[in-house]
Parts: C-alpha cells; structure tokens; sequence
C-alpha cells in the first residue's frame, strides 16, 4: 500500500510498557503517512472513506526488531554447536567469512539471508557482515531492495585472527571510510552503515582510534560483543590491562553510548560497574539467549538490566543461535531466565511473555527511534499473524494466543507484514 492514510483492521496488541500489552479487539489501526495516527473501536467519521484491509480475526503486533545477527552466518546454522565461543570462531567463523572476499560466493549466501530475513517477523535488524567491502555493499544492496530497515556493518579485525581474514590496521580504517563512502554514495532509504569492530579481542587500540575518527566524522551508530564468554573477558583483561571492566575499553575510545548509540551483544557476565555504565551512557543490549547456551556462554541477567532501566531488546545472534525467528529467541529468553532462576540466583526472577514481547518490539526499537509501538507518531511497522493453522479445543483471549504465537510462531503464520507504512512483498 502507498497510500497516504490506509487502514489495518484485527485484533491489535502492542506493549505499554514491559509489564503491559494493550490490546484492541476487532480495532481498526490507522497510518497517516508511515506513521500510527491512531487505534480505534470504532472507525471515527472522519476516517470514512480511506481504505481498509479487513484481517478478520488475525492479530496485529508491531514488526520484530533483531537488534543482532551474523549474515555471512546464516549458512552453517546448527553446526558446531558443541563447541564454546572462542573454539567456536576459530573452527566455524572465520573459515566461512572468509569465503566472502569472492562475490559471487557472498551473492549465492547473502540471497538465502536476505530471502529468509524477508518473510520473516522481523521489519528490523543490526546485521554484522564481513571485514570485505564489495561483499557487504552487495549485502546492503540485496536488502534494500526488500523493504526492511536495517543497520549493516563491515566488521573490522586486525589482530588476534586468522592470516587469511585479519586487515592490516590502516586497511582497515581506510576500507572502512571507502565503503562509508560508497553507501553515502547509493543513497539507501531503508538500509544504514554501523560500525562494527567485532570485539576487543580483535581490535587494536590504534584501530578502534581510527574508528572513532570516522564515528565522529559521520556521526554512525555502533556494534559489537559485550562479556559474552568468561575466557573473553580474561583475554580483554590481558590486552587491556588499564581497563576498568569490558566495557570501559570501547567507553575509553568513545564507542560506547555517550556520545554515539551504541548496541553491545550479549552481556552474559556485566558486572556492577559495567551496568552502571551502560546505564549512564544508554547503551542498548542485545539479549541472545539461544546463543548463549548453545556456545556455552551463560545466561544473561536480563532481569536485573530490566530492573536497572537499561536497553534491552533481543538478538537471533545467527549463528550462535539457530534461527532468525524472533519468536523462538522471546521463547529461548523465557526459558534461560527460568534456569538462571533455578539453578544460579533466585534472587531474579524468570522473564515474562509481556517482558520478551516488549523486548523484541518496543525496547529494541528504540534503537531505531520511535519504533516498535502503536503509540500515535511511532513509524508503522506491523506483522499480521494468523494463527487459525494452530488448532485448539477452546476459545483463547488475545493475551493467550499472543504467548502461543511466542512458543509456536513461524513464517507459516505470517499472513502480512508492513515497514514504515509500506506493504512488505512476501511472496
């Protein structure tokens, strides 16, 4: 649809807040120019005449934010999984990111993501490529063409990986502007440059200099990793022996929160003072919980960053996590919690439905700005579910087919999906 004011009738639900859904029965919700105007009972008058699409009895949530995943990833999902992260990079990652300096390998790969990501429930998503230029612009070309809104990065790494992938410092830094500049250059409407050191371990302090030079000089968002692994955060001790805790060493060079948004995955083990840090700068946290078990990593203390008022939303981290279905990564978020609950602090209690719905819409959407709400001036971002394939022997409220769609959800349930009011091509 491109009309100027259109109309989405069904059941409605978004997230007031990460404790409460507001939900509209058989509503009527209305787009003014890709934005929400308003959710209404009944149709007020003045509205008569403007197109409406009648989705019966589906629901109609905000579109799915992704706030991390690995594209060059997505190829060797469920592989490897009985290994830790450190292992884990070594014997996975770097040897299928380095098949991106050929084209027409990352074409033939990026074309399977990008497909994939497509019909999926996510309208948004932080996506990592590889340090190679030409095959991340081909990456951010592919997903323009899809509708979604994206941040897309070049990953920069010039130490502490193999020969065959690691850059040469001043590589990296002037790859990195050359390809800042193609973008700027392509003039995208829907697809963004975010910088993208891959983590500390990876990065020298002469290269994460440089990288705020270009931060400051175009004014981009960041990306990286956060405390995912104990051995990790041993390593970042030894390079960084001046640091505080993880985190200070990407605060130390201005790429964490203060003055540039900032979105750090995982935080499996952030301390106190690496909390009250990313609470005081506005860091976004990406929770990854499928990742996180599946690479031995741990389980994220998400209750206590909720409790804190920090950024929380979640990441399908492919391919540490199987999936880009953000319904499986709410489910695999309630889950963990309860396990951390159990088995490790019972002093934080287990996640919510509405916690993870609110965390996968509304709090990782505000990365994006007003995103991931039905709130009047949010960007109209939405997904139709029709769930009617999920047969059960009694009527559900909304609330309780919401939580199902959570546990039981995927693309077959997809009947619809809008990104800052346009209709997304699904077929």
């Amino acid at each position: 649809m491109s009309e100027p004011i259109f109309i989405l009738k069904g059941n409605i639900v978004y997230s007031r807040n990460e404790k409460e859904l507001a939900i509209y029965e058989h509503g009527y919700l209305v787009c003014r120019n890709g934005k929400v105007d308003g959710i209404y009972q009944t149709l007020p008058f003045r509205l008569g005449g403007n197109p409406i699409r009648d989705y019966g009895d589906c629901l109609i949530i905000p579109g799915l934010v992704d706030l991390h995943i690995h594209a060059p990833q997505y190829s060797y999902r469920g592989l490897g999984m009985d290994m830790e992260l450190l292992e884990w990079l070594e014997v996975n990652t770097f040897p299928e990111e380095a098949k991106f300096e050929s084209v027409d390998y990352a074409k033939k790969a990026y074309g399977i993501f990008v497909e994939n990501l497509r019909r999926s429930a996510t309208t948004r998503a932080c996506i990592f490529g590889t340090v190679h230029r030409p095959a991340t612009l081909l990456l951010m070309d592919m997903l323009e063409k899809t509708g979604l809104d994206t941040y897309v990065g070049k990953v920069n790494m010039d130490r502490n990986c193999p020969e065959y992938i690691c850059e040469e410092t001043q590589e990296s830094a002037d790859e990195t502007l050359e390809w800042i500049k193609d973008v700027n250059h392509r003039k995208y409407q829907n697809t963004h440059p975010i910088l993208t050191p891959r983590f500390t371990p990876s990065c020298t302090d002469e290269l994460m200099e440089e990288l705020k030079k270009l931060q400051m000089r175009y004014d981009l968002p960041v990306q990286s990793h956060l405390s995912e692994n104990p051995g990790e955060i041993a390593w970042v001790k030894e390079l960084c022996p001046w640091s505080e805790f993880y985190g200070d060493v990407y605060d130390r060079f201005g790429l964490f929160g203060a003055d540039c948004r900032t979105v750090m995955a995982h935080c499996v083990y952030s301390d106190d003072s690496e909390i009250a840090r990313m609470k005081e700068n506005g860091v976004f946290i990406a929770h990854c919980p499928e990742s996180n078990m599946n690479v031995s990593s741990g389980i994220a203390p998400v209750r206590k960053f909720l409790e804190e008022g920090l950024h929380v939303g979640i990441g399908s981290d492919v391919a540490g996590g199987s999936t880009e279905n953000l319904f499986r990564a709410m489910a695999h978020a309630v889950q963990s919690s309860k396990l951390r609950w159990r088995l490790q602090d019972d002093s934080l209690e287990g996640l919510t439905a509405e916690e993870v719905f609110y965390m996968a819409t509304k709090g990782g959407g505000e990365f994006f700005g007003k995103v991931g709400s039905f709130e009047p001036g949010y960007e109209f971002d939405a997904v139709v579910l029709d769930d009617s394939r999920l047969k059960h022997p009694q009527p559900l409220d909304i609330r309780s087919r919401l939580e199902r769609m959570i546990y039981l959800a995927d693309d077959r349930e997809i009947r619809a999906k809008y990104v800052k009011g346009q209709e997304i091509d699904l077929n």
